[in-house]
């Protein structure tokens, strides 16, 4: 029997390391006995948000891990065996998908754009419009979506049972080669918190106080973020780089999205979304839930000039801009420059995160 370790994926200023170990190539052991696992991340971020939140029928194990790495990129998981959870979230991207709406299995584009995976183990709040409070919750929904893999949880059942790989892995992963939608939900949300991102030059700079890693115009940027700007009122300075809450931003006066209202029914809820993080924005365009914006020029124009004060429920924290913040044309460019300091590399190319060979 295999002795019980403790295996760390460690997120530190040198890199994202992770277990070499693949269950795959490891024997069905005869008792069920999985390897704990747990991410590691810098002090400074458990000083702002805490430990990352674990459900407690859910802990992490390298079995687990590794069984969701797999299923994220299964395309049994579609009808047509064409589509897997990466098809609309690939890692050079931070996960997320760079055509403005995803195309299901039947060729029909959905109407939101794809959220980047990112540091969700700390989130509340799933999808655009909140519609789920959990990971596993998440990973439930795209299968069964008619304009997304467009697939029944039975078939998907049946496929994976049926294989000559999967019931020995969800075994190691979960005690049981009887495979149902919860673990397959489970082990897709396990992989999911996994996906940490703290390595960029912002968190250098900023966390690890290396002043030389910015220039003079990222430097100014910060400073625009912070200040004349007011990006960090909804992106906060709590190393997410954003917060739990939905916020209508003043897209539009009429909103044609009523967003957080489609779950709640509540008409102050009309025009509110999830805000989403900055960490690696200039590798998720298109902006926005609606992909109005292609580029972080224009997201920047938005709010320096054109939000909708009129719009329904606008939050709190949209200050009355007035005739805007009318940031000049080297304002905007300093702050797109400060954007890119978001930007992990080893994030969006760690094998470890990539599809299992």
């Amino acid at each position: 029997m295999k002795k019980f370790t403790i295996i760390t994926i460690a997120v530190l200023t040198t890199g994202i390391y992770a277990c070499n170990k693949d269950p795959e190539t490891t024997p069905a052991p005869d008792v069920y006995n999985p390897t704990a696992m747990t991410v590691t991340v810098p002090a400074w971020v458990k000083n702002y948000v805490g430990e990352m939140k674990h459900p407690s029928d859910n802990p992490l194990t390298v079995e687990g891990v590794y069984l969701g790495r797999k299923l994220f990129y299964e395309k049994m998981l579609s009808n047509d065996m064409t589509m897997s959870c990466a098809t609309c979230h690939k890692q050079e991207n931070a996960f997320d998908d760079p055509r403005p709406f995803s195309q299901g299995t039947n060729g029909v584009f959905g109407d939101r754009n794809a959220m980047a995976i990112i540091n969700l183990g700390w989130s509340s709040t799933f999808f655009w419009d909140g519609r789920r409070q959990t990971l596993e919750g998440q990973a439930h929904d795209p299968v069964t979506n008619p304009i997304e893999m467009a697939n029944k949880w039975p078939d998907v059942v049946k496929r994976l049972q049926n294989s000559t790989v999967y019931p020995d892995l969800f075994f190691k992963a979960f005690g049981t080669r009887t495979i149902d939608s919860n673990l397959v939900t489970k082990a897709i949300a396990q992989f999911e918190r996994t996906l940490v991102s703290y390595n960029s030059r912002f968190d250098k700079y900023v966390y690890g106080n290396d002043t030389t890693v910015f220039n003079q115009q990222e430097k100014n940027g910060y400073a625009i973020f912070k200040g004349k700007g007011f990006c960090n009122n909804c992106h906060l300075m709590n190393t997410q780089l954003a917060d739990e809450v939905l916020r209508n931003n003043g897209l539009d006066a009429n909103p044609k999205d009523d967003g957080y209202m489609k779950y709640t029914g509540k008409a102050e809820d009309r025009g509110k979304f999830k805000v989403p993080t900055l960490r690696n924005i200039a590798q998720t365009a298109p902006y926005m839930h609606d992909s109005r914006f292609k580029t972080l020029e224009e997201v920047i124009d938005f709010y320096s000039s054109k939000v909708q004060q009129s719009s329904p429920n606008i939050d709190e924290h949209m200050p009355d801009f007035g005739s805007g913040l009318n940031l000049t044309t080297q304002e905007k460019a300093d702050l797109i420059a400060f954007l890119k300091t978001l930007t992990d590399n080893d994030f969006l190319t760690n094998p470890a995160f990539s599809e299992p060979k």
